[in-house]
């Protein structure tokens, strides 16, 4: 990854990349283009002086899209390292397309968020709670702790995971009872950095085509006929387009709502687990709108991260949502009793051809040093080969991580970092019998800004899903 992020120092803004002073050019445009051609767009960079750019690491953002058809596409970005990108857009439906190129961030503010977030873990702080008798005691959490006092450490020794507390005086360590965190005024950006990132230059347009380029049907265009979706399948980019705000993904066949239509005998007798963070939670809040007889079971917990459980006992149906353990960035105070890694939430399961896992792990992960990540991810892998060992049978499906909001506080949350956990997943689960739904291109696909996407998004997502295990 290290190889793939741009080193650079540089002294004056004026030196960095203008979305403005760049240029986009359509190579070898057509009056004519037919369903399955595909468009190739030139970007060259120039600085804020008008210099052509010598290396790569521009973050951008492509995609096609037609409002009026309901459809979107990503664009494929192919960096030559010297100032030069080549966007690739297959024109995937019949009628207006039109095209979108963001600078969502100049290769100098990408160099500078690496090296930010690689820092240390300094950019959130966590506060633990204690029950001392009747009386609760706060105390400094993390994954790092300076302090010359005693430290409780928890531990989870077989996947090398290291959460620690300063000890409360007179409590005993197994007294640790909730969790919260907060931002914390820490920066790592210099001044000159931070001005890289202000709202106006984050996601600036460098190329939008507001004519309809009209794509035909042409004669002769051939329709591959895919397969039927399974675990393992290799997963391309772009992975899909929206076509009428129906997800058709390109490498096996999804028809309309089809797997949506038959829920009911597709998810009888399975027990489903979602592991990960809200993103994941939103299916389990969805899921009763289709699913009239799922009903909640009240866990007894408080807040949005409580444990989730949903059932339907009329088909023998039984949803749970659990959120995945350290790092997790929230105000309120969540249970430690109820936490638990993904590791030891999935070494827990017997699995088998009943047993359902959906994993999605990222925007937690996105304020701490990319090796905890990294780690994370292989303990990750190393469960689900142990899984599969005991129980090969059982289905387990990969949502990555999805784009959101752009704020003001990229140095923590940019959707930089969240591309690169992205890539770094697809990686690692690369060669592993598991189903992958690629949330990050379907968010980009559809000109998604929110942490949590729109019910469009959410009912495609829950549709591939089922395309996977029915």
């Amino acid at each position: 990854m290290n190889q793939k992020i741009p080193n650079i120092n540089f002294m004056y803004l004026n030196e960095t990349t203008s979305a403005n002073k760049s240029t986009a050019t359509i190579i070898d445009y057509k009056e004519k283009y037919c369903v399955g051609d595909i468009i190739t767009v030139q970007v060259e960079m120039f600085n804020y002086l008008g210099k052509k750019k010598t290396y790569g690491g521009d973050f951008l953002r492509a995609r096609i899209f037609s409002p009026k058809l309901g459809a979107g596409a990503s664009g494929n970005i192919e960096d030559f390292n010297n100032g030069t990108y080549n966007v690739y857009f297959t024109l995937f439906w019949e009628g207006p397309v039109q095209i979108s190129i963001l600078l969502m961030h100049p290769s100098e503010a990408v160099s500078a968020l690496w090296k930010a977030r690689n820092s240390g873990y300094k950019y959130i702080s966590y506060t633990g709670k204690f029950l001392n008798k009747s009386q609760e005691v706060q105390t400094q959490c993390g994954f790092h702790i300076d302090s010359q006092t005693e430290i409780c450490a928890y531990e989870d020794k077989k996947y090398e995971e290291l959460f620690y507390c300063i000890k409360p005086p007179g409590v005993a360590c197994e007294a640790f009872i909730s969790l919260r965190s907060m931002s914390t005024p820490y920066r790592n950006l210099t001044n000159v950095e931070k001005n890289l990132f202000v709202r106006s230059k984050i996601g600036e347009v460098i190329f939008k085509q507001t004519e309809n380029i009209d794509v035909l049907k042409c004669m002769g265009t051939s329709m591959n006929v895919k397969p039927k979706c399974q675990t393992g399948m290799p997963v391309p980019f772009p992975s899909g387009y929206y076509l009428k705000n129906h997800w058709y993904p390109l490498f096996c066949n999804v028809s309309t709502d089809e797997p949506l239509s038959h829920i009911h005998t597709c998810l009888a007798g399975k027990m489903i687990y979602l592991m990960g963070d809200s993103t994941v939670r939103q299916w389990i809040e969805y899921f009763p709108k289709l699913l009239k007889t799922l009903k909640f079971f009240d866990t007894h917990g408080s807040g949005w991260h409580k444990t989730f459980i949903a059932l339907d006992v009329t088909n023998n149906i039984y949803i749970q949502w659990k959120k995945h353990g350290h790092p997790f960035v929230t105000y309120s105070y969540f249970s430690m009793k109820d936490d638990a890694y993904v590791t030891r939430q999935i070494n827990r399961l017997g699995g088998g051809s009943n047993t359902v896992i959906v994993i999605a792990l990222g925007q937690h992960f996105r304020p701490f040093p990319i090796a905890l990540f990294i780690r994370r991810l292989i303990n990750v892998r190393k469960a689900i080969e142990n899984l599969f060992l005991r129980s090969p049978d059982t289905k387990v499906i990969i949502k990555s991580e999805n784009t959101r909001e752009i704020n003001t506080d990229v140095e923590r949350f940019s959707d930089f970092h969240g591309y690169i956990q992205y890539l770094l997943a697809k990686d690692i689960f690369k060669g592993l019998n598991v189903g992958v739904i690629d949330a990050w291109d379907m968010t980009t696909a559809i000109g998604s800004y929110s942490v949590h996407p729109s019910e469009t998004v959410i009912r495609n997502q829950i549709n591939m899903f089922l395309s996977y295990i029915c």
